[in-house]
């Protein structure tokens, strides 16, 4: 039969995965419950070279970047609107441990091309506190997630290629040459369902550890800073003038989109450990993020289940990732191109 997909979710992995396939001129049908709040329409949308406590190169930066790059600007020319801002992220060392390691990490040549020599100081020190030093990277940015799944579930309706709805696996009715559900056939079914999938029958062996997270919005003066300021928790000054601020990351939890009081706390302690202006919150956003423990992200056909595909584990990197992650599916699904073992879902069962 010709190649059908049913794409069960919309955030950013199965919003890749379609635009992908549009490329390819492969005919999809996205089924989405559309929620307010998921963890894509959350997320903040970093994308940062230099990453974590260790102040390491985010995984396979140098391929993942320009593709994700390339991808969002490609939609947005197509779309008639700006998703994707390229803007510098400083970064504050939060203690001498810090400051120490990055004067090693510095010198290596493969975080050399991210660096941006500031003109003038790091940051105004009057606003923001910077005991330990910092410094600026470049090839960095943020994607507005919300903006672009939106546009992006617009356009899929326009091609008739949207619906709203939930799909269980009682409604799937499964044959060796595809996948009937709700009238249609298709060659193949990919999960996109995030962290959910932990809870589905088939998927429920994969060693899930997401984390449910907050992203505060607040009020302060920040003297017009236009870039992404990160030490304990990053602040993101959107182009609506709006500030954002995030991230918890709450490993423990019951309900996805309640956060506990302690997080919360805790993120506006770290918050004021950065700005020495007062600020006011005036709202908040959550959601899950799902995350694989030990893989940067899943994909591959169900090792039982050949016609089932799964597209998972982007994490907080969703931005990042998906571009490349889903192209990789797609080019296993259609061509045969082998996944490495490191994301392939049949090689971790």
């Amino acid at each position: 039969m010709h190649s059908r997909f049913l794409i069960i979710g919309q955030g950013l992995a199965g919003t890749a995965l379609a635009w992908h396939l549009r490329e390819r001129g492969i005919p999809f049908l996205i089924v989405d419950r559309d929620e307010e709040l998921t963890s894509s329409k959350v997320a903040a949308g970093l994308v940062t070279p230099i990453t974590g406590m260790r102040l390491n190169l985010n995984w396979r930066y140098e391929t993942l970047y320009p593709e994700a790059l390339a991808f969002y600007r490609r939609l947005e020319s197509m779309m008639g609107e700006c998703f994707y801002h390229e803007v510098p992220i400083v970064r504050l060392l939060r203690d001498e441990k810090a400051a120490s390691l990055w004067m090693k990490r510095c010198l290596q040549p493969e975080v050399q091309p991210y660096l941006k020599q500031p003109m003038g100081p790091l940051v105004n020190e009057s606003i923001f506190d910077n005991p330990y030093g910092g410094f600026e990277q470049q090839h960095s940015g943020w994607l507005d997630t919300a903006a672009f799944l939106k546009a992006s579930r617009t356009f899929f309706c326009g091609l008739d290629a949207w619906q709203r709805g939930e799909v269980n696996m009682d409604s799937l009715q499964v044959s060796g040459s595809g996948v009937s559900w709700n009238g249609g056939v298709f060659s193949h079914v990919v999960w996109c369902t995030g962290w959910e999938a932990a809870l589905h029958p088939w998927f429920d062996w994969v060693p899930f550890q997401s984390a449910r997270g907050t992203v505060l919005s607040v009020q302060a003066e920040t003297g017009g800073e236009q870039r992404i300021i990160n030490r304990g928790c990053w602040l993101l000054p959107r182009v609506d003038g709006r500030l954002r601020v995030g991230p918890t990351y709450e490993l423990d939890f019951q309900d996805p989109h309640t956060p506990s009081p302690e997080s919360l706390s805790g993120l506006e302690k770290k918050l004021r450990g950065l700005l020495k202006t007062p600020f006011t919150v005036t709202g908040s956003q959550t959601g899950v993020r799902p995350i694989i423990k030990g893989h940067e992200a899943l994909i591959g056909r169900h090792p039982a289940r050949p016609q089932m595909a799964f597209l998972n584990g982007l994490g907080s990197k969703g931005v990042l990732r998906a571009p490349w992650v889903a192209r990789q599916l797609v080019e296993n699904l259609l061509d045969g191109t082998a996944i490495e073992s490191r994301l392939d879902l049949s090689a971790n069962d």
